[in-house]
């Protein structure tokens, strides 16, 4: 196994374990607090997923560096094998370009006292979590398991 992927591997199980303890533990977790109220676990969560999809997008750029240090052709950059990279790059646009502001949006509506209809973009940021961190795990075990060429 290259040293690159070697890194890749610790990064991307780091980048797991960062969005499973924020995503799937936090940000639930924070409204049932004493005296945390629906508006201050609204603010601390905009700052927090704020945060994470910055770290998120510094890990991405440093496993699209490592993946590309591999010294691939770029033919081989598009095909199925780095499926997983382009699904997680497109899960991270859609968070940062699209979820993440309008979700933002809405927390600030809120805090602001304005009642907000019910929507499922926290279903979709659910559903993109979990594929980005399952893509995550499994790409990292199938490295590890690999085997070797000689």
């Amino acid at each position: 196994m290259r040293a690159s992927e070697r890194v890749m591997i610790i990064i991307m199980l780091f980048w797991a374990g960062f969005v499973s303890s924020i995503s799937f533990m936090e940000a639930w977790l924070k409204f049932r607090a004493d005296g945390v109220t629906r508006e201050i676990g609204l603010s601390i969560g905009k700052l927090i997923f704020t945060a994470l999809n910055r770290v998120e997008i510094i890990l991405l750029i440093s496993v699209w560096i490592l993946r590309l240090s591999q010294k691939l052709e770029f033919r081989a950059i598009l095909q199925m094998k780095n499926a997983w990279l382009w699904i997680i790059s497109a899960i991270i646009a859609l968070q940062s370009f699209w979820l993440l502001p309008q979700l933002s949006h809405n927390a600030q509506l809120i805090i602001d006292g304005t009642e907000m209809p019910s929507s499922l973009l926290h279903v979709w940021f659910g559903l993109f979590e979990l594929t980005k961190v399952s893509l995550l795990l499994l790409v990292s075990f199938k490295i590890c398991h690999r085997p070797m060429v000689r």
